[in-house]
């Protein structure tokens, strides 16, 4: 397992607020400190991937109403085993959305977060140590299908149309997100 993509990735990334720089802090420790973090075995926490992804044209992004979770977050999962969080963020995007054409829009970090996921189905509570890419689906006729997962997948235009209890670090890359769409960075020309 080759844990020194993701410390460049992570050492690199400028973190946009107090709660992301003390979760970048937190994910450079935990990666240090636990040879396994890759793998849902590690009871305490692990590392997981996610996107924020837009449509074809940048003018939404896509969201799921989790199951497990019951509120709506980005798509994304597990690792297990696998150090490349990109390529896990890209794998999950298609598993989570039933989209074949997503292609990732840069190899940075779009956003991180550390959160607590509830104990479920036997399974204690422990961290993700999630880490997040921006990701476009790029055939406008390509129609989205509901996972496993999932209670519902939708696109927005809008933040502000979601439950205020929605996924706590959606604002942040909503605004992010914003930010690309008017000459920011991270979006590929």
């Amino acid at each position: 397992m080759h844990r020194n993509n993701l410390r460049e990735k992570l050492e690199h990334y400028h973190p946009t607020d107090k709660r992301e720089m003390a979760d970048k802090s937190k994910m450079l420790d935990f990666l240090d400190s636990h040879e396994n973090c890759f793998e849902r075995s590690l009871s305490i926490g692990h590392f997981t991937g996610s996107c924020w992804i837009i449509n074809h044209d940048g003018a939404k992004f896509l969201l799921t109403l989790h199951k497990k979770m019951g509120f709506w977050l980005q798509l994304g999962g597990h690792a297990d085993g696998d150090s490349d969080i990109a390529r896990v963020s890209l794998k999950e995007a298609h598993e989570e959305s039933g989209l074949r054409h997503i292609e990732l829009l840069s190899e940075e970090i779009f956003d991180i977060g550390v959160h607590l996921t509830p104990e479920y189905q036997g399974i204690p509570a422990h961290y993700h140590y999630d880490v997040r890419f921006l990701m476009r689906a790029s055939d406008p006729q390509e129609h989205i299908k509901i996972s496993d997962e999932s209670d519902d997948l939708r696109w927005f235009d809008e933040v502000s149309v979601l439950p205020p209890d929605s996924g706590l670090n959606i604002p942040r890359m909503f605004k992010k997100w914003k930010n690309c769409r008017n000459g920011g960075a991270h979006e590929k020309q």
